[in-house]
């Protein structure tokens, strides 16, 4: 098992997650973060620890589509070990809908290395 980073981490992007995760598989992307499924230890700490409740285990079944996007993204993205500043408009974008069409950036993020 492993755990996934789903559509409403788009441009939330809040990285309470990173600051738990006791072996740093998080991956950052210009407006997302995603979770290395092969370096993610099925902890489980990183979960409640997300506002924007984006992080879920493969094994519940509004993951299974965001699977794929993790794994690709974390072979391309930086690793990230710290937590940055969330973007000043992340509670605004909490819940909205359909942010994947209109809002995903395949761009890196700005990682601490």
């Amino acid at each position: 098992m492993t755990y996934v980073v789903l559509e409403n981490c788009i441009k939330c992007k809040y990285m309470d997650c990173v600051e738990v995760c006791p072996v740093d598989c998080f991956y950052e992307g210009e407006n997302m973060l995603v979770i290395h499924p092969d370096e993610c230890i099925d902890c489980g700490v990183c979960e409640p620890e997300c506002p924007a409740e984006a992080i879920l285990p493969d094994t519940d079944p509004a993951s299974e589509a965001w699977m794929d996007l993790n794994q690709k993204y974390a072979e391309i993205w930086p690793n990230i070990t710290r937590m940055g500043e969330k973007p000043t408009d992340a509670d605004e974008w909490n819940g909205v809908a359909g942010k994947f069409d209109k809002n995903f950036s395949e761009k890196p993020g700005n990682t601490d290395g």
